[in-house]
């Protein structure tokens, strides 16, 4: 008869805690004795093929990378004010902006980049530089979600500093400006931190565009070095390249979080 019915809850919790753990360490240990560690290393971790990728895995691809990352968001950011605003203010253009809101919040990001690097050239027989068709594109994504950041932080404003600003004279655009956004744009500067991180990591989907040599960001370079050398080390490389950016930013977010949290 199994003496479980006669535990504590507490201490079958306790004892189903330790069951897993061991099964883990198990299982971690049969990894650490039966695996190919040279060979994953050759694969994975080829410090020849790392040299190789240096330093134009900085002085190209991460440097461009950020230059699109910074580039569509600073755009985005002041693409998604203009929409937020329009949408509070209702009317045919608050329409507009709900529609483009919606469009391309739910559309996928990719096919927005697909069709700004393609399906508009061939429509309207435009010639636009991969770059500022990628750019163009992360603009209005980012716009598109960051419209409904910057509507929920306009909307998160008392109303009585909107009352406190018309009554003194100050009109509706005035008040907008002077006082309802800068309380707004305080409100969600955690959010829109956690937008830029995810838009750092949405340049990777610009490799669909084809860039020159010298317009690689960090996935396309990876790509690039994969296909040449045969070796998973340069996605390797890419992912440390990127969790240097993100990592610290992530830590930025939850930083400011605690520190914006008006609960505290």
């Amino acid at each position: 008869m199994s003496v479980l019915p006669y535990l504590k809850p507490t201490s079958r919790q306790r004892l189903g805690r330790l069951a897993s753990y061991a099964v883990g360490v198990i299982f971690i240990l049969l990894i650490l004795v039966f695996t190919d560690w040279a060979h994953i290393q050759k694969v994975f971790f080829n410090p020849e093929v790392a040299v190789e990728m240096w330093p134009a895995i900085v002085t190209v691809a991460m440097k461009n990378t950020l230059i699109y990352t910074v580039s569509s968001y600073i755009l985005g950011s002041l693409l998604a004010i203009v929409l937020a605003v329009l949408k509070l203010a209702g009317g045919p253009l608050g329409w507009f902006a709900s529609a483009f809101i919606e469009l391309f919040r739910g559309i996928p990001a990719l096919l927005t980049i697909f069709s700004m690097a393609y399906v508009l050239p061939i429509a309207f027989g435009l010639r636009l530089p991969s770059v500022i068709a990628g750019i163009t594109a992360l603009t209005i994504v980012t716009g598109a979600y960051a419209a409904e950041i910057v509507r929920a932080g306009i909307q998160a404003v008392p109303s009585g500093q909107t009352e406190a600003a018309r009554s003194l004279g100050m009109g509706s655009g005035q008040t907008m400006f002077w006082v309802v956004l800068p309380q707004a744009m305080r409100i969600v500067i955690p959010p829109m931190t956690n937008e830029f991180v995810m838009l750092l990591k949405d340049t990777s989907l610009l490799y669909i565009g084809g860039f020159a040599i010298m317009e690689k960001e960090l996935v396309t370079f990876g790509q690039d070095a994969l296909s040449m050398t045969g070796n998973a080390t340069p996605i390797v490389m890419v992912a440390i390249a990127y969790l240097i950016v993100t990592l610290p930013l992530t830590w930025l977010v939850g930083k400011l979080e605690k520190k914006l949290d008006p609960k505290r």
